[in-house]
């Protein structure tokens, strides 16, 4: 069985890379909360510098997960759900052939 084949013009791979940081994965929970946020919004709590969540930051807009808007001296980051939606749409695709492969065997084990 193999998984599906990925589109050269997906961008799933640089998604699921991005996500792959418990930091950033929690910094995306944040901006999940639906109002665009800056640096010092998203670096409460943390416990990281603002460099530091800055860094995060530019690895999940480069893998378009988020987007950053100039608001005066202030970038503002937003999710960007269509990224996430074909991420979404992949592991779907390789659920249902896993969910396929475990019938057939079942079936095998059971003739």
């Amino acid at each position: 069985m193999s998984l599906p084949q990925i589109d050269p013009s997906d961008s799933v791979a640089p998604v699921f890379a991005a996500l792959g940081d418990a930091t950033r994965l929690s910094l995306l929970a944040r901006l999940s909360e639906g109002r665009a946020q800056s640096i010092v919004e998203l670096t409460q709590g943390t416990g990281l510098t603002r460099q530091g969540v800055s860094k995060h930051l530019n690895v999940l807009e480069n893998a378009g997960v988020v987007s950053s808007k100039r608001v005066g001296r202030e970038c503002h980051y937003a999710v960007q759900p269509s990224s996430l939606a074909e991420a979404r749409q992949y592991l779907e695709r390789a659920s249902r052939q896993w969910d396929d492969a475990v019938e057939r065997l079942q079936k095998l084990v059971e003739s």
